[in-house]
């Protein structure tokens, strides 16, 4: 926290249109979220942080995405899950349109939507964002062994088995997908690997 003042101090006098001084103030919002006493207080300084990125540096995508990133995991850390899913959807839908579905960064990004949904408790919207639009992509990009596609596969089953309106069909569909997950994590990670320990639980 005393790094991020320190640079916020530097760049203080600077007008809102220099970077440098943006960037600072993105620091200290980070450091406040993740080391400080009240992450709370983070807020603000992240908000302002994205809005200025998006008034003078609209073309800087990642780097508005980025912020838009620490301030959605703010907010959830805070419980204001239903603020932070509304800024992980805008993430998600942002590189989907500009890196695609299959890139690594925007899967991951979805997943971080999925993650969300479950913690709401919204199954069914997990379920076909994970089923019909995530997985997909994840198998043919990354490959089924990748780590972020058997994650998705938990949280599908996390999805089916956790859904008060489940059928049969989807508790032997979620028991056959962590049994696939678990088999893969033994032959990639080994049997005492903590993700291969997880997926037995």
């Amino acid at each position: 926290v005393a790094l991020g003042w320190a640079a916020w101090k530097t760049y203080l006098g600077r007008p809102d249109t220099d970077w440098n001084r943006c960037a600072s103030m993105g620091v200290l919002g980070n450091a406040l979220w993740q080391g400080g006493e009240r992450p709370e207080d983070a807020i603000p300084v992240l908000e302002v942080t994205l809005a200025l990125h998006r008034r003078f540096w609209p073309n800087d995508e990642q780097n508005i995405l980025g912020v838009q990133t620490n301030l959605a995991g703010c907010l959830d850390d805070l419980g204001q899950h239903h603020e932070a899913v509304v800024l992980k959807r805008e993430t998600f839908d942002r590189q989907v349109a500009t890196l695609g579905v299959s890139n690594e960064c925007t899967i991951l990004s979805g997943n971080n939507v999925a993650t969300s949904l479950l913690g709401l408790e919204r199954w069914e919207e997990a379920k076909t964002l994970l089923g019909e639009k995530l997985l997909p992509a994840a198998r043919k990009s990354l490959g089924a062994d990748h780590n972020l596609t058997l994650a998705l596969n938990e949280n599908l089953a996390m999805a089916l088995t956790n859904n008060p309106e489940r059928t049969r069909d989807d508790l032997l569909e979620a028991e056959t997908i962590m049994q696939d997950v678990t088999q893969r994590r033994r032959r990639v990670s080994g049997p005492a690997h903590p993700h291969t320990l997880h997926a037995k639980i």
